[in-house]
């Protein structure tokens, strides 16, 4: 029965954020066409050759590679870091694994805010620690919650309050960035989050999203 239940809390989620994905469209489309375009900044953890990704480990060879899209205000996947979270934290700093996080804004504006302040603190070696704690203090979708002002003091509740991120924060640095991984995602027909792929594969939703067990055998067999 609980399996059945998780199940269709999982549709509903995957329902709403479609729903959501609608309505927000214009709004997000307004926020980011209105950006100056003289500005091109790339994070510096970013590769075009992997879908302009914030990537870990991008020099190992003969390993497992993660492609994770995801919507930091998506519920489904605040549950996705929940169950996996720890681990790709340890796939990450053990070097076993190259992983790839796309970070799109289906939701709407605050996805934009959430998704650039996250750009920003990957390039003060903080991504890990906000990514987390960004999911576990998700509130409910385009709240107020994630302004750039809520952004930085959740920051330094993960530990990064320098300037240099905050005028990072307040300037919306990588908001084309966040555009052309939207792009991107467009263009590899990626229509809801999370999406998860190993080594090029997507996982199996069913059996792979939600638990551990799964997701580890997944990458590493």
């Amino acid at each position: 029965m609980a399996t059945k239940s998780g199940g269709d809390k999982v549709t509903r989620y995957l329902v709403i954020g479609m729903v959501a994905f609608v309505i927000a469209v214009g709004v997000v489309f307004s926020i980011l066409s209105n950006r100056p375009n003289s500005s091109k900044a790339i994070p510096s953890s970013v590769s075009a050759a992997n879908g302009k990704a914030i990537v870990f480990n991008a020099g190992l060879k003969n390993k497992p590679v993660v492609d994770i899209w995801e919507d930091l205000q998506c519920p489904v996947c605040a549950r996705f870091e929940q169950t996996n979270g720890e681990h790709i934290q340890k796939l990450i700093t053990e070097k076993r694994a190259v992983v790839n996080f796309h970070l799109l804004s289906f939701i709407g504006p605050e996805s934009i805010l959430a998704a650039n302040a996250l750009a920003c603190s990957a390039d003060e070696d903080k991504f890990l620690a906000l990514h987390k704690y960004l999911y576990a203090t998700q509130g409910a979708e385009n709240s107020g919650i994630w302004s750039n002002e809520g952004l930085i003091s959740a920051a330094k509740e993960a530990g990064l309050s320098t300037s240099t991120f905050s005028s990072c924060v307040n300037s919306g640095k990588y908001t084309n960035w966040v555009s052309d991984v939207g792009d991107e995602g467009a263009a590899k027909g990626i229509n809801s989050t999370p999406t998860v792929f190993v080594n090029g594969k997507e996982l199996d939703r069913k059996t792979q999203y939600f638990d551990l067990a799964g997701f580890s055998a997944a990458v590493e067999g």
